[in-house]
């Protein structure tokens, strides 16, 4: 093999070796971008696209994926729905166990919010986003702020957004928050209920006691003078098993040193107000009063009388330093009834006589 010779097959050499390099190099980015998801599959539609560029595409029969500006796929095409909701987030659907659920994902694959939804739809009030989540099962509604942070802990029947206010209702009660850039501010509380099957309402609108007071703390207000009440005036301490209590509470019957009393019945209850309390300790206290209408027999000199008169109730409440909202005390203010002046007695009187105050 002379010299010229030799250079060629060194040259071809050198050719193959590259070529081989070069191979070796498109087939291990291509399994690389397969493993990391940067392929490019078939990309039929080409749909919205977010603040940086970044575009959601149908991929394939009825399902969407999101691809960059350079159109590396970023999120696969495996949703039924995607939708953007914020900054590398989305909206997404998937079929789950016969179940079209919505959740929420990031352009990683990470599931910020749980995929139990019905629907999750954006709601504007006072300049901010905010998402209403429909739970599946139990149709209520969980309510997140932009982030996907859940607000205001609990679930809800029913939302409605105007200009500035979100109103959220409950089976106890409607609840308004004005919204702006600090986040919600509670405004009003309105809660309805039914004691002894007399209707009542709790209306809240101070601010001060807003700041303070939860949508559950309210609730559990409300329900705990209901049973108050009834254990009032049945004296059946049942009522009060449903109550959260501190081990020291105590709860009174109406007029329970009134040993001439017969019954007394329950008439209506009206004028709840709710109101900062005093405290011995450093625990916050809240109270309740209410105003009872109340139908009262009694023994007069060995005859029965009967008076209708309204009495108020303090029912109080306190926050403890674990967090804990308890009922810790239900009396009434007055200690006996206003009773009528006593009927002279004369000879042939009837038996029986009736006062009524109103």
């Amino acid at each position: 093999m002379n010299k010229h010779t030799r250079l060629v097959v060194s040259v071809l050499f050198i050719v193959i070796i590259v070529l081989a390099v070069a191979i070796t190099r498109f087939y291990s980015n291509s399994a690389k971008s397969t493993d990391t998801g940067d392929t490019y599959p078939v990309i039929e539609e080409k749909l919205d696209t977010d603040n940086e560029g970044n575009r959601i595409f149908r991929g394939g029969p009825e399902l969407y994926g999101v691809i960059d500006l350079r159109e590396r796929v970023i999120v696969s095409p495996e949703w039924q729905k995607l939708s953007f909701a914020g900054k590398n987030t989305c909206i997404a659907s998937k079929r789950i166990r016969g179940k079209n659920l919505f959740g929420c994902i990031d352009y990683e694959g990470n599931i910020i919010v749980p995929f139990v939804y019905s629907s999750i739809s954006p709601v504007k009030a006072g300049g901010q986003t905010f998402y209403s989540a429909n739970t599946f099962d139990k149709n209520t509604i969980v309510l997140y702020d932009e982030n996907f942070i859940p607000c205001l802990s609990g679930t809800w029947t029913g939302l409605n957004a105007s200009r500035n206010e979100l109103l959220l209702t409950s089976d106890n009660g409607s609840y308004t928050f004005s919204a702006g850039e600090h986040g919600l501010t509670f405004k009003e509380a309105r809660l309805k209920g039914s004691c002894m099957n007399f209707p009542y309402e709790l209306k809240v609108t101070s601010r001060v006691l807003l700041s303070k007071l939860s949508v559950s703390m309210l609730e559990q207000m409300a329900s705990g003078v209901s049973r108050y009440i009834e254990y009032a005036y049945t004296g059946n301490s049942k009522v009060l098993a449903g109550m959260n209590t501190d081990k020291s509470s105590v709860f009174l019957t109406i007029f329970p040193e009134e040993h001439s009393i017969t019954s007394a019945k329950l008439m209506g209850i009206s004028d709840l107000f709710v109101y900062s309390a005093k405290s011995a300790g450093e625990n916050p206290r809240y109270a309740v009063s209410v105003t009872a209408d109340t139908s009262i027999s009694y023994k007069e000199n060995g005859k029965s009388r009967r008076l209708r008169d309204k009495y108020k109730a303090v029912v109080e409440f306190e926050l403890f330093p674990s967090g804990e909202f308890k009922a810790v005390s239900g009396s009434f203010i007055q200690d006996k009834p206003d009773y009528p002046a006593p009927e002279p007695s004369t000879s042939g009187a009837a038996p029986d006589s009736t006062a009524e105050r109103n």
